[in-house]
């Protein structure tokens, strides 16, 4: 009796012991909220703008006069559209002597809309959105303040490719000595001066190096203001690194170059709610399962009447599916799982596009709504729910991954269960790097990414490995869908389902090398390791 109570007794210690071994093994991540709002008017960004406005301000006294030549290429940030005027029409003038057209969109769409000024309102706020989202702490320009005795802009200087920029923040703190010399050199553009400065000394106009002297050093200090750069080798994303040097000290700069961030924004037309079936498209991929397809559409119908389903569809023997909002295209037979997922976003002209399997069953819990809210007010870029299974269990399938630097033979890739931290304002939201396959994202953002389409069988977590680095991506245990259920008894089983399970189940050993192909030669990994 007493031995068996020890057992008893042993049993329980270590099946708690196994328990708490499990609770850590699952342990999602840090609990501490992060907040993840925009935050491009950030009280640092306005004191270093005053501390840029206080540098350009000084020696308001020192006499300058504009060398309109150079001052003439600076941008005015007022552009126009001029169309060139015809001095003479003549047959085939056009071809022999084409001219410039010019054509004025905004004009254009604007009178032919029944509210103009809700359209302006609408694009304006679409693109303070995306300016916050596209922000970067790494833009701000940031000046060195002179501790050599050279002042010097550290960060964000930007020109675009061929064009000239006066650089900011220039100037030099030394004591005062017969003659002032600081000089300069680049590789990928030249320097000159917007306009000169009386009893400076200008060296090297228009050429790689230049070099400015003065026995005066306010008026040196004046004439750095007015120093400009021009880029003149062609590159649409590159930088310059800019040797500023004086007697016995020197420093180095860049200079970014490369075209602006073309915004794409997205119409919606007006509204004071979100209107779902104008922000988004629900996209899927279906193989030989049209019972599976119909009772999904019919449970989005259920909520979203309107809203447009896009299905990439690669069986052998396609059938019709239609109704209103429904584009159903047909691909060649077998192409893929990942190709369907390419074909079908890439129909997408929402903003934003959700991922849903077509096995997968909308409920009163599978609120969009929500999805579009977070995105709306977060940086996020992607944003993933929970699918409840049959038997009640519910998933997020929350990874975090990581590289390891792994020297020449490639990296590491370290994929985990669980995630990085709570989204501040969203509690049942966290920050990850992978999420399961219900998905809502910013459709410009995934096509970025895109989906590897030698993938055909098998894949999910390949896309959000490649999208590392690139999609800012969350994940909301509150958003849920319902997975149909999957236990078919053998003898039950239809043609098209054994099909089916005979396409997807299959693990030859083409598709390993595929796989292993593309982490070791496309992502240059040597190792994986996961949970």
């Amino acid at each position: 009796m007493h031995i068996t109570y020890k057992k008893l007794l042993g049993l329980i210690l270590v099946c708690g012991l196994l328990l708490l071994a499990l609770l850590h093994a699952w342990s999602p991540g840090s609990s501490s909220e992060v907040d993840i709002h925009p935050r491009q008017g950030s009280q640092v960004k306005k004191l270093l703008d005053k501390k840029i406005q206080d540098i350009i301000s000084d020696y308001p006294d020192v006499v300058y006069h504009i060398k309109e030549e150079v001052a003439c290429r600076l941008a005015q940030n007022t552009c126009v559209c001029l169309a060139d005027k015809e001095t003479f029409h003549l047959p085939f003038s056009n071809l022999l002597f084409p001219r410039v057209w010019a054509h004025n969109v905004g004009l254009a769409f604007l009178d032919s809309h029944p509210d103009p000024e809700g359209v302006k309102r609408d694009r304006d706020q679409e693109y303070s959105s995306f300016q916050s989202r596209s922000y970067s702490p790494t833009d701000q320009l940031i000046v060195a303040e002179a501790g050599s005795p050279l002042q010097y802009p550290t960060q964000g200087v930007e020109v675009r490719p061929l064009k000239t920029i006066i650089i900011p923040g220039l100037g030099l703190k030394e004591e005062t000595r017969s003659n002032h010399v600081v000089y300069f050199t680049a590789t990928l553009g030249t320097f000159d001066v917007a306009a000169t400065v009386d009893r400076v000394s200008v060296k090297g106009e228009g050429e790689h190096h230049m070099i400015l002297s003065s026995p005066s050093l306010s008026a040196l200090n004046r004439q750095l203001q007015f120093v400009t750069y021009t880029n003149t080798v062609f590159h649409p994303r590159t930088a310059d690194t800019v040797q500023f040097a004086t007697e016995g000290h020197q420093a180095f700069f860049t200079i970014k170059i490369g075209h602006g961030t073309i915004p794409n924004l997205y119409y919606s037309g007006p509204q004071k709610e979100y209107n779902i079936s104008a922000l988004v498209t629900i996209a899927t991929k279906t193989f030989l399962r049209y019972d599976k397809l119909k009772d999904l559409i019919d449970s989005i119908r259920q909520y979203y009447p309107t809203v447009t389903i896009v299905i990439a569809d690669d069986s052998e023997h396609p059938q019709p599916v239609t109704g209103p909002h429904i584009e159903h295209y047909i691909m060649p037979f077998g192409k893929g799982w990942f190709a369907g997922r390419n074909l079908a976003v890439s129909q997408v002209t929402t903003k934003y596009v959700l991922w849903a399997d077509d096995d997968f069953l909308f409920t009163a819990n599978t609120k969009l709504e929500k999805m579009v809210d977070i995105l709306e007010k977060t940086t996020l870029d992607l944003v993933g729910g929970a699918v409840r299974e049959v038997t009640g269990y519910t998933a997020t399938y929350r990874h975090t991954i990581s590289v390891e630097e792994g020297g020449e033979e490639g990296d590491c890739l370290h994929i985990r269960n669980g995630y990085h931290h709570v989204i501040q304002g969203f509690p049942n939201c966290v920050i990850a790097d992978a999420v399961i396959n219900f998905f809502m994202g910013r459709t410009d953002k995934v096509l970025q990414v895109g989906f590897n389409p030698r993938l055909s069988r098998h894949g999910h977590l390949e896309f959000f490995i490649d999208a590392l680095g690139s999609l800012h991506i969350g994940s909301c245990s509150d958003i849920i869908v319902s997975h149909a259920s999957k236990i078919k008894l053998p003898w039950s089983q239809t043609d098209s389902q054994k099909s089916y399970n005979k396409f997807r189940y299959s693990s030859s050993t083409k598709d390993r090398n595929v796989h292993n192909e593309v982490f070791y030669f496309k992502n240059r990994f040597k190792c994986m390791t996961s949970q």
